[in-house]
């Protein structure tokens, strides 16, 4: 086995000369102590920060370096991806820099904001075709497409010139570094970039160890892991979109099971929570999957005390549109918004004795609603409130129930949650 996955893993040459092939067209991005999460952890954290490469992710690092190295023929015939966003405005770049023309499969589900960005980077040679619920679904139809019109098909992740290219992140942070490195923490959707990353370190900084990171509802390449073989998903959470994919490439898998030292998963909440800090406390728009890396370190809290880590930040293409639900998510995750079915009495002013009896001062309600219903004698309403401190939580149950107004928690129901939410 060891043989077969050797044949996988980028030689230190190819890497190199991906990064001359990359000069002057993806951006050395830099390598940047955040004084916020140093101080928060006690150790030094770096961000490498690929959000601000031109298409706001380190994408184009592998989408160029595989196209450029196609040959005249190839070039004629077109290329053909599929991508949820980022590996899409990666290759519509490459495109419009090489002059090739290029279909691109995206999800029905990718963010306007980063179709339009698809749009504006490809001009005139690339075609977005929205296809699909999921990644997944609009790679099989790309592949189709491809094999129909003989065109050549530019994977996002599991292609030895994408792993190349994304490997060249790896050379930049060892050569900006100014002291070893003992952590590195790696966001992981299909794989290119652990891949990549990984291998460079392991010949290079061998001593680091390399931790990657999923989103809880997407753990294609933890399950995988833990199989002990490369495992297709059933189905997925698709709101850390840049990152939830239901299989992880076959070469990413057979060079990550080599390389990482731990494959971890954190909730999306969580990642609501760090991309809500990084805008708070340091200014920076990062997208959810970009904020994976950041979302690891409390799990790991203890290990990395007074030690050297670095966080990769994949990208930055966020959708202002979903602002509300990355609050929203957030403040769920961390114990301060709470779904209630209240049962009202049918009489008036339940209402208000149920905002000064029950709610507490620091208590605000965010949601509400309430039909009246004469034949009954309570009426249920659907209220969402928020809390300002997560101990606040139990006594405001406590009230409710003592006067008779609690009916459903909906927090700890997700279907019925879902439904009504």
């Amino acid at each position: 086995m060891k043989s077969l996955v050797n044949q996988y893993f980028p030689s230190l040459e190819n890497v190199t000369e991906a990064a001359k092939t990359l000069r002057g067209v993806s951006q050395e991005t830099p390598l940047m102590l955040n004084l916020y999460l140093s101080e928060k952890f006690g150790s030094n954290i770096f961000l490498k920060r690929e959000d601000l490469q031109v298409v706001r992710s380190y994408k184009i690092r592998g989408a160029y370096n595989k196209i450029s190295s196609l040959n005249e023929e190839e070039k004629k015939r077109g290329v053909v991806c599929a991508s949820a966003g980022n590996h899409a405005q990666g290759v519509a770049f490459s495109c419009c820099k090489l002059g090739i023309h290029g279909h691109i499969f995206m999800p029905t589900t990718t963010p306007k904001q980063k179709i339009q960005q698809v749009k504006m980077f490809g001009k005139n040679f690339v075609e977005v075709v929205l296809e699909g619920d999921t990644y997944d679904d609009a790679s099989h139809l790309a592949h189709l497409f491809c094999s129909a019109q003989n065109k050549v098909y530019v994977h996002p992740f599991d292609d030895e010139k994408i792993i190349e290219g994304q490997a060249t992140v790896g050379l930049e942070i060892i050569a900006q570094a100014q002291q070893p490195i003992d952590y590195l923490f790696i966001p992981i959707g299909g794989g290119g970039l652990a891949a990549g990353v990984s291998t460079v370190f392991k010949r290079l900084s061998p001593n680091t160890k390399i931790i990657g990171v999923e989103p809880e509802g997407a753990p294609s390449m933890k399950t995988s892991l833990d199989n002990g073989q490369n495992t297709t998903l059933e189905c997925i959470d698709k709101f850390v979109d840049g990152a939830s994919v239901k299989r992880v490439g076959d070469k990413t898998f057979a060079i990550c099971r080599e390389n990482l030292d731990a494959m971890i998963t954190v909730p999306e909440g969580k990642v609501c929570k760090v991309l809500l800090n990084l805008y708070n406390k340091s200014a920076m728009v990062v997208e959810p999957a970009g904020a994976l890396s950041v979302a690891a370190l409390k799990l790991f809290e203890n290990e990395i005390k007074e030690k050297n880590i670095v966080c990769i930040l994949s990208g930055g293409n966020s959708d202002i549109s979903r602002t509300e639900e990355i609050r929203e998510r957030a403040l769920l995750y961390s114990g301060l918004k709470h779904y209630f079915i209240i049962r009202f009495p049918q009489r008036s002013g339940a209402l208000k004795e149920f905002v000064e009896d029950i709610l507490g001062p620091d208590d605000d309600i965010t949601h509400f609603e309430y039909t009246k219903k004469h034949n009954r004698e309570k009426g249920p309403a659907l209220i969402g409130i928020e809390i300002k401190h997560k101990s606040d939580f139990e006594p405001l149950i406590k009230r409710m129930k003592d006067k008779d107004f609690f009916g459903e928690y909906l927090n700890e129901k997700p279907d019925l949650f879902q439904f009504l939410i």
